[in-house]
């Protein structure tokens, strides 16, 4: 895989380079809530602004139906990006149309432009072939190389992803660059003990990197949502917390298999429970209660782990080498709930071993609490791409970067 650096030493002045990269940041009421991912792009982006290129940016945004849906629109972006860069940004209202071409047209070496959504056409993510292709070749026609740094779309065989980089020369960013030494730190050559913490809602969305982890981890503590299905498959009663009951025998199965590789398995002692689940938007205070995590009252939910689950999570992480962890402990969006996601995320910081918090909820809560980056080893901006590169999976968009 060619890299960025192999591309600025060739000398890109005065070319015209299409950065992918993944701006898919949270929006309320148009207003960016979390811009982590677009400074995640922008060394790139200014390294090739500084050499002289004509930059264009792409990405999509949300889920837009193939067609333009002013909600999506990628404007605010554009804005947040050039008061990042310290430059105008030029800003074009469709993707390969007329406003396009004029944008691009209009860029000076140095200067950069970003065009509309990605995903307002149809041909980005159409599973035809030949339909994503056709969108492939129009976007082709924007530049005269491809630089391919959006990691949190890597894992989708999307036009822009997969596609164009067959059509133009093509090169890894400094992020897709960094993400993909940082997971190899995770499959190769690992320094131990490896601890992996998995939370989020459903536990379906994990049962494939908890399969492959079974062989490779040394101990997996489980958290939020998920561990309702757990405590149930144990058979305690779990009230009405996030369940799925169909992936019991599965969960069931994987604890027999961690017992037997030596995996150490390790599920909430206690946990906050509520008669209701809170007000996200008020956050006014919410009832809850502290119980054991096999006494969960029939008509109580599980929001968050409790005081002793946070004190053995820490020192379980301890003594960790390196350490993934996926998904919140609980509801952190609301005060009251998200004291098992900060306990997390303290004790990783707290270890001296290398930590990746895995893209998703995990990096926007650590953001949304206060954490300041730099304090753990790697911070990703792809969940399900973290996931899926974990799960032994072949990813379109970085298959696509290979010479």
């Amino acid at each position: 895989m060619k890299t960025i650096d192999e591309l600025l030493a060739d000398g890109v002045s005065g070319k015209r380079v299409f950065v992918r990269a993944d701006l898919n940041v949270p929006l309320a009421d148009g207003t960016i809530t979390d811009d982590g991912r677009i400074r995640a792009v922008v060394p790139t982006i200014k390294a090739l602004a500084d050499a002289g290129a004509e930059v264009v940016v792409a990405s999509h945004l949300g889920r837009p139906k193939g067609a333009p849906d002013p909600a999506f629109s990628l404007l605010p972006v554009a804005e947040r990006l050039a008061e990042l860069l310290g430059t105008p940004v030029a800003f074009a209202e469709d993707t390969v149309g007329p406003a396009a071409h004029a944008a691009v047209d209009g860029l000076e070496p140095g200067q950069v432009a970003v065009v509309e959504n990605l995903r307002f056409n149809a041909g980005e993510t159409s599973k035809d072939d030949t339909e994503r292709g056709e969108f492939a070749d129009q976007l082709a026609a924007l530049a005269d190389v491809y630089v391919g740094d959006g990691f949190g779309a890597v894992h989708r065989k999307h036009a822009s992803v997969y596609d164009l980089p067959a059509r133009l020369p093509h090169y890894a960013g400094y992020l897709i660059a960094r993400e993909v030494g940082v997971l190899k730190k995770l499959t190769d050559d690992v320094k131990r003990p490896y601890v992996v913490v998995l939370g989020g809602a459903k536990v379906s969305d994990k049962l494939a990197v908890i399969d492959q982890l079974l062989g490779k981890a040394d101990r997996l503590l489980i958290g939020g949502g998920m561990a309702y299905t757990f405590l149930k498959a144990q058979g305690h009663e779990v009230g009405i917390s996030l369940l799925q009951e169909d992936q019991i025998p599965a969960v069931k199965e994987y604890m027999e298999r961690a017992e037997k590789n030596g995996v150490e398995l390790v599920l909430p002692v206690d946990v906050l429970v509520s008669p209701e689940f809170p007000d996200l938007k008020t956050k006014a205070p919410s009832e809850h209660t502290v119980v054991d995590a096999d006494k969960i009252p029939a008509d109580q939910e599980g929001l968050d782990i409790g005081p002793k689950t946070r004190e053995l999570y820490a020192s379980k992480l301890g003594d960790a080498e390196t350490v993934f962890w996926n998904g919140p402990m609980g509801v952190f969006e609301h005060p009251d709930y998200a004291e098992g996601t900060k306990a997390v995320a303290q004790a990783l910081i707290d270890s001296d071993g290398f930590s990746v918090v895995g893209g998703g909820d995990s990096a926007a809560a650590v953001r949304t609490l206060g954490f300041d980056e730099n304090a753990f080893g790697h911070i990703s901006t792809g969940g399900g791409a973290s996931l899926e590169y974990l799960e032994g999976k072949t990813l379109p968009g970085l298959a696509a970067l290979e010479d």
